[in-house]
Formats: structure tokens, sequence, C-alpha cells
């Protein structure tokens, strides 16, 4: 990456020459193996080149990463090591059914929380005060704010894309996720990504109307799929297991954790999460107990449907409520439990939202992640 930034320097220089009917129509491939620092022009990795993640790097406003199918980047152990998109820069990690992308662990042994993951900061709108464009900063980096007023916002795409053994953190409050969106816009396509391995949640929506399609989530050591502050895009066709053998660092892992409005500290916000989940599987087939299968809390509207919960045992399966702050009464969600044991409460419901059993659901339509290679 330093070349290839040396290199784009130098053109207006005139250093490097090229004959008048020469077809300039494609960015200059990256020439260095060690990503790290910042991109603020239009840069395409080489997928035939192994790269290796040595530091933050950082798509600054106005920068492009482009990553072509079947290009593989192996971090280096550290919570520093994560790709971060700032508002106004752009990715594209165009992976397909045989050639994915794969941003992994370089360690020779990998384990979750090796790296940090991938975090995209858009201007969509996040909860707030009535008359306000509110924003925020991310967690892992005060410097990078997110969210404003533009829901369409357009960070780019995903697509075809593993992200293993994530999830870094510098303490128990400042810790990464597989991908983080922060404030992204419904312009950014998301669609087929595998998160197995990782610590802290495998997606976590901070506000914005981003929508994901064809999820697969693999032994995340907290919560499967999080929302909070202000979401309100869709999650289409989403599968979260548990496996065999797994336990958790924390105290309260769960397959969707939903909050209205960041940590429930502002529950007189408006915008809070209204979003919507279809086609979901939760599984454990581990002997953890499940804190509970969905929380939906503190303001948040869930609309799910063809929710199933299979297997293991869960303290509660549907729980709308929260010390601060229970879940919208407007929520409405049917579900399907296949073999869940329960050892608190089957419903949660205290506000009367609309919530209520079908055993017709199929969940998630696990044709779609065939191309993980996944033993489903």
């Amino acid at each position: 990456m330093k070349k290839t930034l040396l290199y784009l320097l130098l053109l207006p220089l005139g250093l490097f020459s090229c004959k008048e009917d020469d077809d300039v129509t494609e960015p200059t491939p990256a020439i260095d193996s060690e990503l790290s620092g910042d991109i603020t022009t239009d840069v395409t990795l080489d997928p035939k080149t192994e790269y290796k993640l040595t530091g933050t790097l950082i798509v600054a406003e106005g920068g492009k990463l482009r990553i072509p199918a079947g290009t593989v980047i192996k971090a280096d152990k550290g919570f520093d090591k994560y790709i971060l998109v700032k508002q106004g820069g752009q990715i594209f990690a165009n992976g397909t059914a045989d050639k994915p992308v794969r941003i992994t662990s370089g360690a020779a042994t990998p384990n979750a929380g090796d790296w940090g993951g991938l975090v995209i900061n858009g201007s969509a709108k996040l909860s707030g005060p009535t008359g306000v464009v509110t924003t925020s900063t991310a967690e892992v980096n005060p410097t990078a704010m997110y969210g404003g007023d533009n829901n369409n916002d357009n960070s780019g795409v995903l697509e075809y894309l593993i992200l293993e053994y994530t999830g870094a953190k510098s303490s128990a409050d400042i810790e990464h996720n597989g991908l983080t969106l922060n404030g992204v816009g419904s312009g950014t396509r998301i669609e087929n990504i595998y998160i197995p391995n990782g610590s802290d949640d495998g997606v976590e929506f901070f506000g914005g109307s981003v929508s994901i399609k064809n999820l697969l989530v693999e032994n995340s050591d907290d919560d499967m799929f999080d929302v909070t502050q202000g979401w309100n895009g869709t999650l289409d066709n989403a599968y979260g297991v548990w496996k065999s053998g797994y336990t958790s660092t924390e105290s309260d892992p769960r397959g969707v954790e939903s909050d209205g409005n960041l940590d429930g500290n502002t529950p007189s916000d408006v915008n809070q999460s209204d979003f919507i989940l279809k086609n979901i599987t939760i599984v454990n087939e581990s002997t953890f107990e499940m804190q509970d299968a969905v929380k939906v809390r503190r303001g948040a509207k869930a609309t799910i449907s063809n929710l199933v919960v299979k297997g293991g045992s869960a303290t509660d399966l549907i729980d709308l409520t929260d010390g601060k702050g229970n879940g919208h009464a407007a929520s409405v969600i049917n579900y399907h439990n296949n073999g869940v044991t329960i050892t608190g409460t089957a419903v949660k419901n205290p506000d009367n939202a609309a919530i209520a059993t079908n055993d017709a659901n199929t969940g998630a339509n696990t044709s779609a992640f065939s191309w993980t290679g996944y033993n489903f």
C-alpha cells in the first residue's frame, strides 16, 4: 500500500508517462502487500497477492477501496488491526460464490478476537432529539464520526465476503464486532456475508438504514445480530448458530439484541430503531444457555416474521422487558420454537405486542449459504 500511495502522489508530477492513445480506464492495483494507513484515492487490490493487514487501514472521505473476487487479507493480531471506512469513503468487496473475499487472522493458530473487523461509517440518521441532526463517533475510533440526515448514503458494496476471527478489544467497553455498521445508508448494498468465530457480536447496526440479505453468523461470542441507535433497515435470510462445544465470555449472549436508542440512555429520542427481520433461524447446538433468543427493548420496534429458534436452552425465548424501557408495544413477532428448553419464561410481553407462535415457520433458506462450505 505504501508504494501505491507513493505512485498516486507522483502522478501529478509527471514522473510516470503514457502515450496519448493509452486506454487508462482501471485504477492501478495496489502493489504493496502490507496494508495500513489512509486511502484517499481509488485503490484496487490484486487478487493474486496475499495481503497482510499490519495496522489500521482507513478509507478516508473521497477514497475508494476495491477488493476483487478471490482476494485474501490476513491480519496481524491486535486491536488496531481493522478496516474503517469513514464518511464519504467507499469499499467495494466484490467476491463471488466461487471466489469470495476473505479477511481473516494471520496467526498460525487463529482464534476469535485476533483482529478488529470491518467498520463502516455512513451519514444516515440516528436516534436523537427532535429537530436535531444527530451524529456520533465510532466506539473503536473516537476520531471517526458517523450519522447525519442522508438515509440514502452509499458506502459501497459488500458481497460474498468472509470476516473471521474478528472482535479484538481494548477493554470490556471498547471492542470490535465482525461487521460494524455505523449510520450506514440504504444506498450501500450488503449481501452474502459469512462471519464465523468472532468475539463480541457478529453484526451490529448503530442506526442507519442499510439492509443485509443472506447473512451467516457462526459462534459469535456475544450476540449474533445486534441493533441499536435507531436502525431502520431489513435483515433478510439470516442464520445464526452456536456449534457443539461453544461457550461464551459474555454474561448475556443472545440471538437478537435490539435497542431503540443507544444504551437506553435517551428514551425520549425520535427515530428510534424500527426494523424488519424476516426468514431468520437461531440455533444453539451447544450446552451453553442463551440469555434470550430475541430481546427487544429500550423503545425498539421490531417486525419479525418466519423466525425459527432451534435446539439447546434459553433463559427466555422472546423478551420485551428492560430496566431502561421495554420494547415498543407495536412490535410484531411470529416464531416457532423447535426444541428449545426454556428455563425462564417463553415470552415476556408486558405491553401486549403482537407475539404469536407459528409452527409453519421454516426460517432461513440455508441453500443461500452453500458458497461458505458450512455444513448444516
